[in-house]
């Protein structure tokens, strides 16, 4: 498929000299390197990229097409020197001029619980803003994008959107591009000799009264090896040294052997359903991922690129094929897939982000109402203790027996959810296209474990937008809650738990006396238990309401009747980066006994949930004055999560066996702590370097973007997007 002419006035490398001595030795050198990498698989003529070949085809508006890639010190990039050489050579063939570049790309996962995670958020508008640099100083015209995880994805496609929107602006022709995504990381396998050693701490653990940790440990060895249930290892067999059963030196030789059993040498997105899948269903979801590269187990074959890159031929020129519409066209079946696939907290921001840079109106309270505007069931039973993650999806798609995000989209459909079969995606055709040529759907194929299902598990799904008496708005993923376990926090009192930052959080929470110690130490009164007694478990009144304070305490612990709002302030974007608060998440749920009594809250990020909620992305943030810099342990919450809100409870009147809700009148009472509190902030805040702090951004519910991006983004979706049905009229 021969790719057309750029139809622009314009052209620098015609009407500039400089830019056609420059770059043929770059093109040159890259396919060159390309063929050797290829090696004896390269098919096609012979090399034919002579310098002044090359001079020709970028004189006469050739396109000109970003090979975009990541640093290879993220495991989802190792192998990006293979799928590069192969796009390259395919451009080249098709009669485009290609051309190399990467980005740094963060690890979430290495950055957690270090300074790192600071930075993480602010590298998704880092990577936009280098990219944009990159291809406007080279004039390029598309790209093929290798789809990495975390924030690298979403962070290139807000760049392309807003390069579309640019480029539309200067009436010069649209920005096109399909992403790659990284293929899936089969998860590791704990060692047979080291399960039998694993397994004898937690007998040890149950013979000497333990069963806490023998049962957290036993939790943590039924999941599939990855860097994030390695967390779950640590505060277990940290609690298991601080009780005697193992030695510091068996805790390190423990991590070291998981750890090098975990992941694969070609790397990868890992197996779960964390940001990188969850930005592996989005970009497929808005329409941008070919189905031929979008779940794959090992990196993409010559002749997968090869189909995705064709159909490039039918996109150059096509306003409806650029980036900024097929996104905004997309948007709502965008959602309604992340929804329905169970995706990360964390993308909330990065949606809204998306809409902003390709200059659409959008804000968490417009993706909040798509998500509720129809109901949107739970069609993914995913799971990493039984055979169902994202590798056991991917290899389901390498079989034929799924097509990945187009399978669940038909599913939506089936299932009465509205979806937009006109929208432009990157094969060069709508979905109802796509879904023509594939026939009905192969899902009802998969005899056993299928991941995308025809039944919903229930009927809602999703990420849920929260408001309360003392915030504007936070999130929650419902979706990662069982119905059960959301029954056991549903409209229930919460003892406040206060930290100042993720690090005091970190040390409070993997203490394995905690529990005790809020006992020990009288943190709530004994009024207020005999409240959140009556208000959690009314059928246990009559039971408990006469005990003295330690036995009605303990009681409560034992049949998790005890609530806490673990709250970690401090976090969001202006203070600190607004990193993820993944660690003591994990601590939470390695713990038997505080899993089941525990809420997360914070002004920070979020990737899934813990057995209780994770509630994030709290507006405004507690630098920012924000009502959760002025809660303090004791205080009492109603959780009221079905309704989609969080409460401030007015103790007097809950003391009496009345729900009452007021929360302006601790602001002047609690002034002083909250002054103490925001210098604590400010000084903790210089960790940061400042070139890298969020600042003059917008806040959470509208996507932490600069605010020149926000001010600027004055289209509106429903109108200014084109469908293809449109298109051709």
């Amino acid at each position: 498929m021969k790719y057309p002419y750029i139809h622009n006035t314009y052209n620098p490398y015609r009407d500039n000299v400089q830019g056609k001595a420059n770059e043929p030795i770059c093109v040159a050198g890259l396919l060159d390197r390309s063929k050797q990498i290829i090696g004896h698989s390269y098919e096609g003529e012979a090399p034919d990229w002579t310098l002044e070949e090359i001079y020709n085809r970028l004189h006469e508006n050739a396109p000109r097409i970003a090979i975009i890639g990541g640093s290879s010190d993220h495991p989802a990039h190792i192998m990006d020197f293979q799928t590069s050489s192969r796009a390259a050579l395919r451009i080249w063939q098709n009669g485009g001029v290609p051309f190399y570049f990467s980005t740094p790309v963060m690890c979430d996962g290495t950055a957690q619980s270090n300074q790192g995670m600071s930075y993480s958020l602010q590298s998704r508008n880092a990577v936009a803003e280098m990219v944009v640099n990159q291809i406007e100083a080279h004039s390029y015209h598309g790209a093929f994008v290798i789809q990495g995880c975390d924030k690298q994805p979403l962070g290139v496609v807000s760049a392309l959107a807003h390069l579309d929107r640019i480029r539309n602006y200067r009436g010069e022709a649209p920005f096109f591009a399909t992403f790659a995504p990284a293929h899936v990381l089969q998860g590791g396998t704990i060692p047979a000799d080291l399960f039998e050693e694993l397994e004898s701490v937690a007998k040890t653990a149950e013979e000497r009264g333990a069963e806490d940790i023998a049962f957290d440990l036993r939790d943590a060895m039924a999941y599939i090896l990855q860097c994030s249930s390695n967390t779950a290892f640590q505060g277990v067999l940290q609690r298991a040294k601080e009780r005697g059963f193992i030695t510091q030196a068996a805790h390190d030789d423990y991590e070291k052997r998981l750890a090098v059993n975990t992941c694969d040498g070609l790397g990868g997105v890992c197996a779960f359903n964390g940001t990188g899948n969850s930005s592996r269903h989005l970009v497929a979801g808005m329409g941008l991922v070919h189905p031929e590269l979008e779940l794959l187990t090992d990196p993409p074959s010559q002749e997968q690129i090869n189909t995705a890159l064709d159909a490039l031929s039918v996109m150059i020129n096509q306003p409806a094929f650029g980036v900024s519409n097929i996104l905004a066209a997309n948007i709502k079946n965008a959602v309604r897939i992340h929804s329905a696939s169970g995706g990360s907290t964390n993308l909330m921001m990065h949606i809204v982000a998306g809409m902003l840079y390709g200059g659409y109106t959008f804000s968490l309270h417009e993706l909040d109402r798509i998500h509720h505007e129809v109901p949107v069931p739970d069609l993914f039973d995913y799971s990493l203790t039984q055979g169902r993650d994202i590798f056991a999806l991917a290899m389901q798609c390498c079989s034929g027996n799924s097509r990945g995000m187009e399978s669940l989209f038909y599913e939506l459909l089936q299932n009465g959810v509205p979806m937009d079969v006109d929208a432009p995606t990157v094969t060069g055709t709508s979905w109802r296209g796509r879904l023509e040529k594939e026939g009905k759907s192969p899902i009802e194929r998969i005899a056993q474990n299928p991941v995308i299902l025809s039944k919903p598990r229930r009927p809602y799904s999703g990420v849920d937008v929260l408001t309360g008496n003392f915030f504007e708005s936070a999130v929650v993923k419902i979706s990662g809650m069982t119905t059960r376990q959301l029954d056991e926090f549903d409209k229930k009192a919460a003892f406040v738990l206060y930290y100042e930052n993720e690090e005091d959080a970190n040390q409070g929470l993997l203490d394995a006396e905690l529990i005790e110690k809020l006992r020990k130490d009288r943190l709530f009164s004994h009024e207020n238990l005999i409240a959140v007694l009556k208000q959690n478990a009314p059928e246990r009144y009559s039971a408990y309401a006469d005990l003295s304070y330690d036995p009605l305490f303990d009681a409560l612990v034992e049949e998790s009747i005890l609530k806490l709002a673990v709250v970690v302030s401090g976090q969001g974007p202006v203070a600190f980066g607004m990193p993820e608060m993944f660690t003591p998440m994990q601590h939470i749920n390695a713990s038997r006994k505080l899993k089941k009594l525990a809420t997360l809250i914070s002004d920070g990020r979020y990737s899934g949930v813990t057995y209780g909620a994770a509630v994030g992305h709290m507006t405004p943030e507690a630098k920012e004055d924000g009502g959760i810099l002025y809660l303090q342990t004791g205080d009492v919450l109603f959780l009221d999560f079905r309704e989609r809100n969080i409460q401030f409870m007015e103790e007097a009147s809950f003391q009496k066996g009345e729900l009452a809700f007021e929360f302006d009148h601790i602001r002047q009472h609690r002034k002083a702590l909250a002054e103490s509190r925001m210098a604590a902030i400010r000084k903790r805040q210089r960790m940061v370097a400042a070139s890298n702090r969020l600042t003059s951004h917008t806040d959470a519910a509208h996507g932490v973007v600069p605010l020149q991006v926000f001010e600027e983004a004055d289209l509106d979706y429903t109108k200014d997007a084109v469908s293809l049905k449109l298109a051709k009229r």
